[in-house]
């Protein structure tokens, strides 16, 4: 999904906002390069939003709340039948609390009869929205219970608990009466939906394994998904999280300061070329792929297979020629170079180094000599990866804008240990920035840190393409874009997308489990969709 401001017009336009002192210019020409990619924001930038929304729409809180609420009612109804189910709503006191108690009433507008709440009072204060909803609630039949502190915990029969408790406001561990509590309902082993962020689980990031939270299958979360949700550190806490539109206000989300970028298909439409009608193969460039060795030959396959289905005009393989005979039965369209050839480079637009290569003496001399010629666009990834952790001096040698396409293992043999996701990400970005590289962090969602000192999260993708290759299919997809003329970027960002878009697809046609060697059969399409959907 993504946003086009109905403001926007075909001439330049100021809007400048007395309240927040700022002044937004944009111009048509430069939209979708300013506007596509969606900025993720912090806690403190949500609140932000909701604040200047309610200036500029303008709206009242309580209104705000109530379209919150609506949102989160309408989207736990697609996903759960509760007509027949019992729920005990939890809330606190705060406006994660009046969200909860809007969707209790809510819930009995909608036939949804069985519900109990629990009004949670372990904090004296209260907000003025969760007092509104905590009064519209009383003209219902709906079963009310206020808990105190030092108040026996009640036992728990329902189906399905809602946690309003908390919300993102949380900056600090929960100790005493909310430990308990958390701990109560997680002992009861109910199926869990979150009110926008399970209760004890920091939005921004740095998540603490030890602390108390609560057990979440689901959070149907407001506008953004919250930072902390992308890191794998967050699935000791909630299962999924699911993204609904309250209407904050997108202009002002996009010009939030942010370091986290969400990649859109807006974004790849507008990346992704054309191929013109009198295109012919030297149009579309000529990849090098060193790989392979001779217990792993199967990682340079790969590696040449999506080369090839990505759309390079050319693609060489440099392989002992021990593996001349597979590769000649299974990829007859790829090229083969022995490796004991000298390598012309110059005859190439793209290079990818790594999968499968192996680190002895030979496959060193052979990377530091790639590394210090004046290669093409550079792709590392794997063993090559490997060899430059212990050879750290080749990383001043590396060119502007070389990617590396590390998961955590490599990547912390590379960058040194990080004590948590978000310690990994940020050096990423630093690493990335500093010396002028694409770095590509590789997990469920991918972190792609750019030159400019931005992260870019790659969405698509899925468990079932976590199996052996996928790695090796990711460099062929990157070093094939780079051969046909794409940046460094570009590359990465299309590559990713691409990559995971076809997990997906994969996964939507009944795919649990998805080896490499299937994903790619499916680039091509992908590619053709993504094409037609541009000239629509």
């Amino acid at each position: 999904m993504f946003y086009i401001p109905q403001s926007l017009s075909h001439k330049a336009k100021a809007v400048i906002d007395s309240k927040y002192q700022a002044v937004y210019i944009c111009m048509l020409p430069f939209f979708f390069l300013t506007f596509a990619m969606r900025n993720l924001m912090t806690a403190q930038q949500t609140r932000e939003a909701d604040t200047y929304t309610i200036a500029r729409e303008p709206i009242a809180s309580i209104d705000l709340m109530e379209r919150a609420s609506r949102a989160f009612v309408d989207k736990i109804l697609s996903l759960f039948p509760l007509k027949d189910r019992s729920l005990l709503i939890c809330c606190g006191t705060g406006n994660n609390g009046g969200d909860g108690l809007a969707i209790a009433r809510l819930l009995y507008e909608q036939g949804v009869r069985d519900v109990d709440v629990w009004i949670v009072r372990y904090n004296v204060r209260q907000t003025e929205d969760f007092k509104t909803n905590y009064l519209r609630l009383k003209n219902l039949p709906v079963a009310v219970r206020e808990l105190f502190p030092g108040d026996e915990l009640p036992a728990i029969s329902q189906d399905i608990i809602i946690d309003a408790l908390l919300g993102s406001g949380l900056n600090k561990s929960l100790v005493s009466f909310w430990k308990l509590l958390v701990q109560h309902l997680n002992q009861a082993n109910k199926q869990v939906v979150a009110v926008d962020i399970p209760t004890g689980m920091p939005a921004d990031g740095f998540i603490d394994a030890t602390a108390a939270a609560v057990i979440t299958d689901d959070a149907i979360t407001f506008q953004r998904p919250k930072l902390s949700f992308l890191f794998p550190e967050s699935a000791s806490i909630m299962k999924r999280f699911h993204v609904v539109d309250i209407g904050l206000d997108e202009d002002f989300i996009e010009h939030l300061t942010s370091d986290f970028i969400e990649v859109t298909e807006m974004d790849i439409l507008l990346i992704v070329k054309d191929r013109s009608p009198f295109s012919h193969k030297g149009t579309f460039g000529h990849s090098l792929i060193v790989a392979g060795n001779e217990n792993t030959m199967g990682a340079a396959l790969l590696s040449a297979e999506a080369c090839l289905f990505t759309g390079a005009g050319l693609t060489t393989l440099s392989v002992s020629r021990s593996g001349f005979t597979a590769m000649n039965t299974r990829l007859p369209e790829v090229m083969l170079l022995g490796r004991d050839k000298q390598i012309e480079i110059g005859k190439y637009n793209a290079l990818a180094i790594g999968p499968g290569l192996g680190t002895g003496e030979k496959e060193v001399d052979l990377l530091k000599g790639l590394i210090l010629a004046n290669t093409p666009p550079l792709v590392l990834d794997a063993d090559a990866l490997n060899i430059l952790s212990v050879k750290q001096e080749l990383l001043e040698h590396l060119q502007e804008g070389a990617i590396l396409t590390p998961h955590m293992k490599e990547f912390d043999r590379l960058f040194g240990n990080s004590s948590s996701w978000m310690e990994r990400v940020l050096k990423a970005k630093e690493m990335a920035l500093n010396r002028k590289l694409v770095i590509v962090l590789k997990n469920r969602f991918t972190f792609i840190a750019l030159p400019d000192g931005k992260i870019y999260v790659n969405f698509t993708g899925n468990p079932g393409m976590a199996s052996g290759g996928m790695g090796d299919a990711l460099t062929g997809i990157i070093v094939s874009l780079l051969a046909q003329g794409y940046t460094s970027s570009e590359a990465t960002l299309l590559g990713c997308y691409l990559h995971g878009r076809a997990g997906d697809m994969l996964a939507a046609e009944g795919m649990a489990i998805i080896p490499a060697s299937v994903l790619i059969q499916k680039i091509p399409k992908i590619i053709g969709d993504l094409k037609r959907a541009k000239t629509h």
